[in-house]
């Protein structure tokens, strides 16, 4: 295979949506549940419909402002088709969230353009405790395993536990990891993995970066020491900063991405711990808020539980009956 064939869309595989299924199992019965509760005995979709509907979302994590977004397009239709039974809420609403998501930049990457970067470098940026590093052990894995020689940088120095994960999940896949001594210079370490996956011919360099969410000012310093630094090495890295966030803290997920956005160009985010979780809805708020795709969704704990994000099989996933 080559470089990025993993990335290729396809179909999902029986034990892929088997799996998106059950990591969405808790979401869908949270917002199925109230549905079912908000439309007994209504015949139609009406006012009191909606504002159960309205609240239903909210408290799903979806968010205020999406959510609003979500029943105004209902309301649109409403007054377009005249009536709109009850039995048809479901299949609308998952109608208006694929179209919702499709104008966010969330799409199936089938026409995700990578070019010919070699080696093409991914910093992953997030607080500790979001699964940053599991994240990157599952992506340096199905990138191995698409053929590509992956090469990761633990550069976050601040905590000894980073580095010996990291390290772990390198001995565990088969992948080279560059390390320095604890409280190196991060930079130092994003410079060096550079340097050798240049000599080495590799082509996939992974640089984990500090889970520390300080002040604006210096996460935005750190970061960008750590671009320039790269940049000397691959003028044009990293070509992907990927953001990983925490499904389940549902709201706070979502100040997180306003945080990080604001210190560094973020373009993909990881919406990890899906399967545990019942704020699953926060994925569409993210989405629709900060319009950055939402590239890779983690649903459950095995290597091959971080899957692409595909909007529709999503959407698919939480509106099935």
């Amino acid at each position: 295979m080559g470089l990025f064939d993993f990335f290729k869309k396809k179909e999902s595989t029986p034990q892929e949506q088997a799996a998106l299924d059950t990591g969405l199992e808790k979401t869908k019965e949270n917002i199925f549940s109230k549905i079912t509760k908000a439309v007994a005995g209504k015949s139609t979709v009406d006012d009191d419909v909606l504002d159960d509907l309205e609240e239903i979302l909210v408290t799903s994590d979806v968010g205020v402002a999406t959510t609003l977004k979500i029943i105004e397009r209902i309301q649109a239709r409403v007054a377009r088709d005249k009536y709109l039974g009850t039995s048809e809420l479901n299949n609308i609403l998952r109608e208006e969230v694929q179209e919702l998501l499709a104008e966010n930049n969330s799409n199936d990457f089938n026409n995700f353009e990578y070019g010919n970067h070699k080696p093409y470098v991914i910093m992953v940026v997030g607080v500790n405790g979001v699964g940053k590093t599991t994240t990157i052990g599952k992506l340096a894995s199905k990138l191995k395993a698409a053929g590509n020689k992956v090469v990761i940088g633990a550069a976050d120095t601040f905590r000894a536990a980073a580095v010996e994960q990291i390290q772990l999940w390198g001995e565990r896949i088969g992948v080279r990891v560059v390390a320095q001594a604890m409280g190196s210079d991060p930079a130092s370490v994003a410079f060096d993995t550079l340097k050798s996956a240049v000599a080495n011919g590799e082509d996939v360099v992974i640089i984990d970066t500090a889970g520390r969410l300080h002040n604006k000012v210096g996460l935005m310093n750190e970061l960008t020491k750590i671009k320039n630094v790269m940049q000397k090495v691959v003028p044009d890295a990293p070509h992907e900063i990927l953001l990983v966030l925490d499904a389940s803290t549902g709201q706070n997920a979502i100040e997180q991405c306003k945080q990080f956005t604001q210190a560094t160009d973020v373009n993909a985010l990881a919406l990890t711990k899906l399967d545990g979780t019942a704020k699953g809805g926060v994925v569409i708020g993210i989405s629709d808020q900060f319009k950055i795709p939402v590239k890779y969704i983690g649903v459950g704990e095995g290597v091959n539980d971080l899957q692409l994000f595909d909007r529709r099989a999503f959407v698919d996933s939480l509106f099935k009956q």
